[in-house]
């Protein structure tokens, strides 16, 4: 093999070895860039569970609170009721 045949293949290999690196650096970049993305998407993911369950808590209050809310209707409803029975009875015998 001649010098110039040396240094032709030299050449070649050392072109072949500059774009693998090339992609290479290039490969290692698109991975930090997915990597960002995913540990974004990780605090995000984390945010939302934290967030779902403080609504769910929020929620589970006011259901109870608007259960408390219900039932108090109910009681001040069937009150009336006996108070206009009770009302009604007293006007029957003051008319009899």
């Amino acid at each position: 093999m001649s010098e110039t045949e040396l240094e032709e293949g030299l050449m070649a290999a050392s072109a072949r070895f500059d774009r693998a690196l090339a992609r290479l650096e290039t490969s290692a970049r698109e991975l930090s860039g997915r990597m960002q993305r995913q540990q974004r998407m990780e605090v995000d993911t984390q945010r939302l569970v934290h967030e779902r369950a403080r609504l769910a808590t929020e929620l589970d209050k006011t259901s109870a609170r608007a259960k408390r809310l219900d039932d108090g209707a109910h009681e001040v409803s069937r009150r009336l009721v006996e108070a206009m029975e009770n009302v009604r009875a007293v006007l029957q015998k003051t008319e009899s």
